[in-house]
């Protein structure tokens, strides 16, 4: 497997757009009030899911049996559901883009967590020198002559090597570390066919496979607890008096809009349409797809477009079929310019439209997504051409609305697969 950290090239594009007349504050500051309880309400939701997961492991390593491993996995991919609707909360606010690592970051690599194909994945990186090391096989880690104590595998530990040596690719906490050690890895390439980790791989004395499964149960448990104690965090940030709240209300309303809409173009242009998906498919790489365990992608980048359209039109489905309803960015957009808003929600529809189908060509088992982005696979790489360019093409609508309202330029994240094609081939 190659270093995927080598690919993963981010540019920032700033978009300066002409300040028309400002937005009516009192309605302002109500669209980023209902903003602030529908991302509190989708973290609450993905605590939920992530409590549900964290129960679900818990009894499976209890009495590990291969329907304890579907069931964890079956609790896993109902997690993401609300978690992805929540990452369009991400690039507007700070405390958000500062903590999402803890929980959402990838790509990873794996061989730093738990045993590895080393024909597939190699044996070790020039990026990284914790790339085979480890932690379920070894109590003791030594790299570069530093020793590290890994006896007791506990959230404490798995924090601190979070992202160590100052490596991205060193992912030992969150959701996709919970992902490998429930699926494994997926050495099926472009071809059919998810991660397929045997429950074995948890089970007690003679029967344990893949060896140390009392650490890779320590991991497992560690892990999921520790996903419950950082979704908390957020939840609580976003409470009537929570820090990510605060500094969102604390300013101008038009501050807080301008952080909408950030969250929303960024994550449609260069975090979604750009590092997700059009990297992956130009280098036709399944390495790059954001669950590349479970083979879920296509629902996460479904929710993460459904995401984006509930932040513009200030309305969230709830897990228990509740509706967080109320003023929206698209109400002053409409108010400004009625055909802007109009343009703007068809294009919404539209790309949720396309992710859709990308979801429903997965959910069909025709082929996976990994499956999509292969080399000549014509017709899959169409489908998710198709979805990017609805992202994309959404966004410079998501740039005319910050200009209509009059809010100040803002800076959208950018990607070189969309803004310098040549230089992810450098």
């Amino acid at each position: 497997m190659p270093n995927r950290t080598a690919f993963a090239v981010t540019a920032i594009a700033a978009f300066a757009l002409v300040p028309q007349a400002p937005a009516e504050a009192a309605e302002a500051a109500d669209v980023v009030a209902n903003y602030a309880d529908i991302a509190h309400a989708t973290y609450a939701d993905s605590l939920a899911t992530a409590q549900a997961l964290d129960a679900t492991i818990q009894a499976f390593l209890e009495a590990p049996s291969a329907a304890g491993l579907e069931s964890a996995r079956a609790a896993w991919l109902a997690a993401r559901v609300p978690y992805q609707q929540s990452e369009v909360f991400r690039f507007g606010n700070v405390l958000v883009d500062e903590w999402e690592g803890k929980v959402n970051a990838w790509p990873l690599d794996e061989g730093l967590i738990d045993y590895v194909d080393g024909d597939l994945y190699g044996e070790e990186s020039d990026l990284n020198a914790f790339y085979t090391v480890n932690i379920v096989a070894n109590p003791e880690i030594t790299v570069g002559g530093e020793v590290i104590d890994a006896a007791a595998i506990d959230g404490a530990l798995i924090q601190s090597l979070h992202e160590v040596d100052e490596v991205e690719a060193n992912v030992t906490t969150g959701y996709h570390a919970i992902e490998f050690l429930l699926w494994g890895q997926d050495l099926n390439g472009t071809d059919a066919g998810a991660g397929d980790r045997p429950w074995t791989d948890y089970a007690a004395g003679d029967a344990c496979t893949g060896g140390n499964c009392d650490r890779r149960g320590d991991y497992l448990r560690a892990a999921s607890t520790l996903l419950v104690a950082d979704l908390s965090d957020m939840v609580a940030a976003w409470d009537a008096d929570g820090d990510a709240r605060t500094a969102l209300t604390a300013e101008a309303p038009a501050a807080g809009l301008a952080a909408i809409f950030t969250g929303m173009g960024s994550l449609s242009y260069g975090e979604l349409a750009g590092e997700r998906m059009q990297l992956g498919l130009m280098l036709h790489d399944p390495e790059e797809e954001h669950d590349c365990f479970s083979d879920n992608t296509h629902n996460s980048h479904y929710y993460d477009g459904l995401g984006i359209r509930n932040v513009y039109l200030g309305r969230y489905e709830r897990i228990d079929g509740s509706t967080v309803d109320g003023p929206s960015p698209a109400e002053l957009v409409a108010a400004a310019d009625p055909a802007l808003d109009k343009e703007l929600q068809e294009k919404l529809d539209a790309s949720v439209a396309a992710l859709g189908a990308v979801k429903a060509e997965a959910d069909s088992g025709t082929e996976a997504y990994d499956q999509m982005i292969g080399e000549g696979n014509e017709s899959g790489n169409a489908l998710v051409q198709a979805a990017i360019d609805a992202l994309v093409d959404q966004t410079r609508s998501i740039e005319r609305a910050v200009a209509v309202l009059g809010l100040d330029s803002i800076a959208l994240e950018g990607s070189d697969s969309l803004d310098n094609p040549d230089a992810v081939f450098q």
